[in-house]
């Protein structure tokens, strides 16, 4: 069993460079935006787990958009998925 940080043997060549994208530090900054805003809409009541929404950002954090709640806006997963990450999101 491989240790922590360390891939599998078998492990794919997709899945090596996924995990050494997602280690980048402006990556794991993203990713720990994206879970703030996503416990604030919790605290606020806007969200719940497994409800099936996503707290979206009107302009992409990898886009230069900001965490701020005029940003963010509680959609479907499915509709949040089919923006692909563009500016303004549902189109």
């Amino acid at each position: 069993m491989a240790k922590k940080g360390e891939y599998k043997s078998n492990a794919k060549e997709a899945s090596r460079k996924k995990r050494e994208y997602n280690a980048q530090p402006e990556q794991k900054k993203n990713r720990a935006a994206r879970n703030q805003a996503r416990r604030e809409a919790e605290r606020k009541g806007h969200v719940r787990k497994g409800d099936g929404k996503d707290v979206d950002h009107k302009r992409p954090l990898s886009q230069g958009g900001s965490n701020s709640q005029s940003n963010r806006r509680v959609i479907s997963r499915h509709a949040n998925r089919k923006s692909g990450g563009r500016i303004g999101g549902l189109r």
